[in-house]
């Protein structure tokens, strides 16, 4: 009876040891992911702020080309929307970066701009600001993995649900073809050049199934075929 008891304290001893240490642990994935995501929302203000100041830098160039410039802020002011989830907010800023994308194709037109060192310091942070907010998105998606995996997995997910641990969110684009921004060039005219077409194949003639010219026959064959000569 008394080694029943003890063998029951201990295992008794040893869930709540691993209950203890599952909640802990799930606590801790959660944290992690909430600080995975701040660090990428400090790096999206900036990223939106340095988008404000090319705005302003690009109008004192380009004031009339309005509705790029109109389309950019919209799209800024949406992504700096607050309350939105990281799913919400990648597809504001997948709306930006296209918004971006036309105002870069609009600057390769105005050389002036081009040379413009304001101009060029903010779109070399923007672009150092783009590759920091890539490197925070891909940890902020490893942590979230590992918490979901946890949240997923027997037995820790019975201990998910007295946590108050649930599922989180990734952060990543929508459809593959956002993943890298088309490319614009310009030529000194201002006109978009557009890659030469590959050259057409040469049609294929088809072999004649007859001869054009016939044999020569000699006079006299008849089915103008050859004589034969007798054997002897």
């Amino acid at each position: 009876m008394t080694i029943a008891l003890i063998v029951l304290g201990v295992i008794v001893l040893g869930l709540i040891l691993w209950f203890f240490g599952a909640y802990n642990g799930l606590i801790k994935l959660r944290n992690l992911v909430e600080e995975a995501w701040a660090q990428i929302d400090v790096e999206l203000k900036r990223r939106h702020d340095l988008i404000g100041n090319l705005v302003e830098t690009v109008k004192g160039y380009a004031a009339h080309e309005r509705g790029t410039l109109e389309a950019v802020t919209q799209a800024r002011a949406a992504a700096m929307a607050g309350g939105q989830s990281p799913a919400a907010t990648a597809k504001s800023e997948a709306a930006l970066t296209q918004a971006l994308v036309r105002l870069n194709a609009v600057a390769e037109a105005y050389p002036d701009l081009k040379a413009n060192a304001n101009f060029s310091a903010l779109q070399a942070e923007l672009g150092a600001t783009e590759d920091r907010i890539a490197s925070a998105r891909r940890y902020y998606n490893a942590n979230v993995r590992e918490l979901n995996t946890k949240v997923e997995s027997i037995p820790t997910n019975f201990v998910a649900g007295p946590a108050g641990v649930h599922k989180a969110e990734y952060f990543e684009l929508d459809a593959p073809a956002e993943r890298e921004a088309p490319k614009v060039s310009f030529d000194p005219a201002g006109s978009p050049q557009l890659p030469p077409a590959a050259p057409a194949p040469a049609p294929v003639q088809d072999a004649p199934a007859y001869p054009q010219t016939p044999p020569p026959t000699a006079p006299g064959s008849p089915w103008g075929q050859p004589p034969t000569t007798p054997q002897s």
